[in-house]
């Protein structure tokens, strides 16, 4: 019965958050009853012209769903990336950009922006995989590689990428450098359907990977020697999960940009609540990130006549967080 009311939570909250988001916004606020009149004119039970056609309802669908789904999406797979690099990894504070993706990325885009041989967000992904990928071969020595060096190879291809953005910003005029900047700071007011539809198959295949997977990392939190003893080849999983981290979390900043700090808190969160079992911890993190992200967006669009970029107060609250969750839990640093 308590397995049901948590799992009934975990579907619940999003989809509840998911209307309220609906119905608030800088321009203007709805009551769920009018949501509600505007959602069955979209499912065709019902018709008016009048309001299908009025400006609510192309902001409803057109400018706030779209960024709402994104959203989720991109909290869900940042979360969700940040706990299986902490149990790959054994180290709570790891997370989906230790390796190097936010800096590889962000390089990507303001190399896009700079010189506009394609896309932001194909450069921003390609660039994101580049960095993970010299991450992994700098750090190969000998029959492999080891977790500290992995972690010390990131440090320094991220500090590689972070100069080389910065030659581009110093480059750059001042309407460009305004575009990188807002970039790296999380982007999420341009989200549109097209971003929605780019981001959803790798972050969906991903996701579930990770789902199909979730039982297997329980053996990788408890070290290799005890995977290889139930016949779990320890190296191959660790590569197909770093692999599929690194896949959600380029594609997501890709999309919106760099949003520091989320995918380190938010497993330690699901932690907290539901213990270390990450049969559970792994929808959590889904629910949770998705949630949390878009709780924090709502604020962000609404809390000032301007919006403020998502990224700043992912850094503002995670940062207090980290601290608070780092002394109640006596977190092992040398883990």
């Amino acid at each position: 019965m308590q397995h049901f009311k948590t799992i009934a939570l975990l579907i619940l909250l999003p989809v509840v958050l998911i209307f309220i988001s609906t119905t608030i916004g800088s321009s203007q606020n709805i009551s769920l009853a009018t949501l509600f009149q505007h959602l069955v004119l979209e499912l065709g039970i019902s018709k008016n012209e009048i309001l299908m056609q009025g400006s609510l309802h192309t902001i409803l669908w057109q400018v706030r769903l779209p960024r709402i789904i994104l959203t989720f999406l991109v909290g869900a797979s940042l979360a969700s990336s940040g706990g299986v690099l902490q149990a790959v990894f054994r180290n709570p504070i790891v997370d989906p950009f230790t390796l190097g993706i936010s800096s590889g990325s962000a390089f990507g885009a303001a190399l896009a922006m700079l010189f506009p041989i394609m896309a932001v967000n194909i450069s921003a992904f390609i660039f994101g995989v580049v960095a993970v990928g010299i991450t992994y071969l700098v750090s190969y020595v000998g029959a492999g590689t080891s977790i500290v060096s992995m972690v010390l190879a990131g440090m320094i291809v991220s500090g590689v990428f972070t100069a080389l953005l910065t030659v581009l910003q110093y480059l750059s005029d001042p309407y460009k450098l305004q575009a990188i900047v807002q970039w790296t700071m999380g982007n999420l007011h341009t989200a549109s359907w097209q971003k929605v539809y780019s981001a959803i198959l790798p972050i969906f295949t991903g996701l579930l990977i990770i789902i199909i997977l979730r039982w297997k990392l329980n053996l990788l939190a408890l070290g290799d020697h005890e995977a290889m003893a139930v016949g779990v080849n320890p190296s191959v999983l660790k590569l197909i999960l770093m692999a599929v981290a690194t896949m959600i979390t380029a594609s997501s900043v890709a999309e919106v940009g760099v949003i520091s700090l989320f995918g380190l808190i938010v497993p330690h969160i699901s932690r907290m609540i539901f213990g270390p079992n990450h049969s559970m911890t792994v929808w959590a993190n889904i629910s949770i990130g998705g949630t949390f992200l878009l709780l924090i967006d709502d604020f962000s669009r609404t809390a000032m006549p301007f919006e403020i970029p998502i990224g700043v107060f992912t850094m503002i609250i995670g940062a207090p967080i980290f601290i608070y969750l780092m002394r109640k839990n006596a977190i092992n640093w040398n883990s």
